[in-house]
């Protein structure tokens, strides 16, 4: 049996276990699914035992496939949160990222002085995705809980008996005192919470022995705490060294950079999260990736790939047509859930391929936004780029040119998966350095832009930002 590393990555709609060898080759899998509850209300919840219950399927049906395991680790979205009784029973739904009922809690300290301070103290930027909120809306509501964890927590806490979170995914609560590596006083504050009552902060190296009884698994074999999927995004596309940055991009998109310090930007545009052995990630998160073709291609009665193909045919400006595809609000740059969307410029003899190709470039331009905010703490000048979106030429050159930088193409891998694998292999001694998954993981192809594109957008980016700011008043609209 050749040695691997199952990695559980749990995600906002299923839990994926991948099998990982040495050289970050993924050598088997398994998937299980489950809802988020939603409703018109802004609440996005997992029930936390239905993940466990997925997690442990997908575990044992990937360990039946004959490897040697040598650990398990851990990855999922970010930014969850959920109460728990004396005993470690979940005493509300896990939050998930996408829980917008905060709102009142995030508007209020977004943009005051304190809001400022405490983003550039924890890295995280003040939106109802924070825990740092979801926890005030909770004790502003008299909702309590013995403790309250991640559901990556809560998942470990299954694994191996202990409540313990670690860095990176902690860094992404808004609690977490950045330079400290310890919860911040002001932020537990504003939550409403105490210290105690948060589990005790590690490195995401830290490992355990499972205690839990998984068919294929050994008792006692580590199981290493991992990170946020977004930090482990990095190494699992080998975008670690200086200046390379990470651009994935699916129904929503993130550009991360990885820094030896953590920092962000003065004017509060970026986030800041946690790695592991002294490295961080720079960036920002966008809601609106390859969700605005799909509401396009439901819109106008056609499906998704025809409706690219026929963009790629407009040139770059959409005939005139500018979109702030907005239309689940938007993280990054602006961190404003209540952002509309808005098509400017459309005429009569604009069709489908117009107004499509005007979307795609909305998102580009928003993530070229991204990269601008990241550069003023942070050099790049590389980009390796994952996701569904780029098997679409469309996407591709259009990204390429609104950054400005050639896009180098991983394999459509398992992205957090790989990095929370290669982090394990780290824990173990296995991997000297992190920074060795650089050289493990190569690009398949390379995406070069578009030079009078590339011209046009950076030109028209400003516009955008204008468009925004003159229309932010109208989020008051019913």
């Amino acid at each position: 049996m050749a040695e691997a590393v199952l990695a559980i990555d749990l995600g906002t709609t299923a839990t994926k276990v991948i099998a990982v060898d040495r050289d970050a080759v993924v050598v088997g899998s398994a998937e299980h699914g489950y809802p988020m509850r939603t409703t018109p209300s802004g609440e996005a919840t997992h029930d936390p035992e239905e993940v466990f219950r997925a997690a442990l399927r997908a575990l044992t049906e990937v360990a039946a496939q004959g490897h040697d395991v040598r650990a398990l680790v851990l990855t999922g979205a970010m930014h969850t949160v959920l109460g728990l009784d004396a005993g470690g029973v979940p005493v509300t739904p896990s939050l998930s990222w996408a829980d917008n009922r905060a709102v009142a809690e995030a508007s209020g300290l977004r943009g005051t002085p304190e809001g400022l301070m405490l983003h550039r103290a924890t890295g995280t930027p003040v939106h109802t995705m924070s825990p740092l909120v979801k926890l005030a809306w909770f004790s502003a509501r008299g909702i309590t809980a013995h403790s309250w964890c991640g559901l990556k927590d809560y998942v470990a806490l299954r694994l191996t008996g202990r409540l313990v979170t670690e860095h990176s995914s902690a860094s992404g609560s808004g609690l977490m005192d950045l330079r400290a590596l310890a919860w911040h006083p002001g932020a537990l504050e504003f939550a409403g919470v105490r210290a105690e009552s948060l589990p005790e902060l590690l490195p995401p190296t830290a490992t355990f022995p499972l205690t839990l009884d998984v068919p294929g698994v050994l008792r006692g074999v580590p199981v290493v705490l991992g990170g946020g999927d977004g930090p482990m995004a990095n190494l699992g596309v080998g975008a670690v060294a200086p200046g390379v940055a990470a651009v994935s991009l699916g129904t929503s998109g993130a550009l991360r950079v990885v820094r030896d310090q953590p920092a962000v930007d003065q004017r509060g545009r970026v986030f800041c999260y946690a790695v592991a052995d002294g490295l961080w990630v720079l960036g920002g998160a966008v809601s609106n990736g390859g969700v605005v073709a799909q509401w396009a291609a439901e819109a106008f009665g056609v499906d998704v790939p025809t409706l690219l193909r026929e963009a790629e045919d407009v040139p770059p400006g959409a005939s005139g047509v500018v979109a702030l595809p907005y239309l689940l609000g938007e993280r990054a740059p602006w961190w404003d859930p209540d952002a509309r969307s808005a098509l400017i410029g459309v005429r009569r003899e604009h069709g489908r391929a117009e107004i499509t190709r005007a979307l795609v470039e909305g998102v580009a331009q928003q993530v070229a936004l991204v990269l601008d905010a990241v550069r003023s703490v942070a050099d790049v000048h590389a980009v390796r780029v994952t996701g569904g979106a780029f098997r679409s030429a469309l996407w591709a050159s259009v990204l390429a040119s609104a950054l400005g930088l050639d896009l180098e193409l991983a394999e459509d891998s398992e992205g957090s998966g790989v990095g929370a694998a290669l982090l394990a292999w780290h824990a173990l001694g296995e991997l000297p350095d992190l920074r060795a998954a650089a050289t493990l993981i190569k690009p398949t192809a390379v995406i070069h832009p578009d030079a009078a594109a590339q011209r046009y957008y950076a030109e028209h980016r400003p516009i955008v930002e204008q468009l925004h700011e003159a229309l932010h008043s109208l989020d008051r609209l019913p």
